[in-house]
């Protein structure tokens, strides 16, 4: 199942990463153990906060996509089940629409 995952990464810990050199290392070792289907980096209400698109089939591999951002840069993780267009489509929604009307 896809999962939007929100990463928001505190300054002081990204900060240090930057200065010593190893941020876009330890970015590039958690994008290769969590494989997103997509990654975006913006900044959310003021912090750096990577935004991702993650296959989750079950609950037990929720710590796997966490854990690199919790450890590595103490930083703070959402999860929310998203789906595409064709998943909604599959969805039923006028029958729904027709049982709940």
């Amino acid at each position: 199942m896809r999962f939007l995952q929100i990463a928001k990464i505190p300054h002081k810990e990204f900060n240090a990463a930057v200065k010593d050199g190893t941020a876009g290392a330890k970015l590039k070792k958690i994008m290769d153990a969590i494989k997103p289907e997509a990654v975006y980096f913006t900044a959310l209400n003021g912090l750096r906060t990577a935004v991702l698109i993650v296959d989750m089939p079950d609950a037990s591999k929720m710590p796997a996509l966490a854990e690199p951002w919790f450890l590595t840069f103490s930083g703070d993780v959402e999860f929310h089940p998203v789906m595409t267009a064709a998943d909604l489509a599959k969805g039923g929604l006028d029958a729904l629409g027709k049982q709940w009307a």
